[in-house]
């Protein structure tokens, strides 16, 4: 029975040992520092409670070489509340109701979307839904790689922020009956 049980658990073993093995993920990130500026950035300043609406931050590559794989973090999409006794303190100042196409990734609140050649630009957009009234900070930084290898060289504007003020009223919507659409505004 022993010599049974050691056969089946070697099969076991080897495959644990192959298991989170390989290449890290970060490998293939040149190391180094890269020039990058946000060349635009917009979020509404005035936004009311449900009222969907988009965030677009547009960075463009202003070095000489392709950034690897140009990321976005927003730090503010949720802030801490400070309510004793919540098992999670993260509360939802906007809800993400769709990312950038194509950007997700396995880290919180970071987008990614790949090489940027030199001279170019990519646009990060969200969908967002406003759900906490008052005057609210949202912030954002610029990487040009998604895994810490690639940093951003000094002087680029690598990130930014925004003040909002969303009002407790929430946005004006309809439905027409014919349509099934939604109308959004004072229509």
């Amino acid at each position: 029975m022993r010599g049974t049980t050691i056969a089946c658990l070697l099969p076991l073993a080897a495959f644990a040992v192959g298991c989170g093995g390989g290449e890290r993920q970060d490998a293939n990130e040149p190391s180094g520092s890269f020039a990058l500026e946000v060349a635009q950035a917009e979020f509404p300043a005035k936004q009311s409670l449900a009222e969907p609406t988009e965030l677009r931050i547009q960075v463009k590559n202003t070095d000489s070489k392709a950034l690897p794989n140009v990321a976005v973090t927003v730090n503010s999409f949720a802030k801490k509340s400070t309510q004793p006794g919540l098992a999670d303190p993260s509360r939802p100042v906007w809800i993400v109701d769709a990312g950038p196409e194509g950007g997700e990734t396995a880290f919180v609140n970071t987008w990614a979307l790949g090489k940027v050649e030199p001279g170019q630009s990519k646009t990060f957009t969200w969908k967002v839904t406003a759900i906490q009234a008052g005057m609210q900070k949202l912030s954002y930084k610029v990487s040009p790689g998604l895994d810490g290898k690639a940093t951003p060289a000094d002087g680029s504007k690598a990130g930014g922020s925004f003040t909002v003020n969303i009002s407790r009223e929430p946005a004006q919507a309809s439905v027409d009956p014919e349509t099934g659409e939604v109308i959004r505004g004072d229509s």
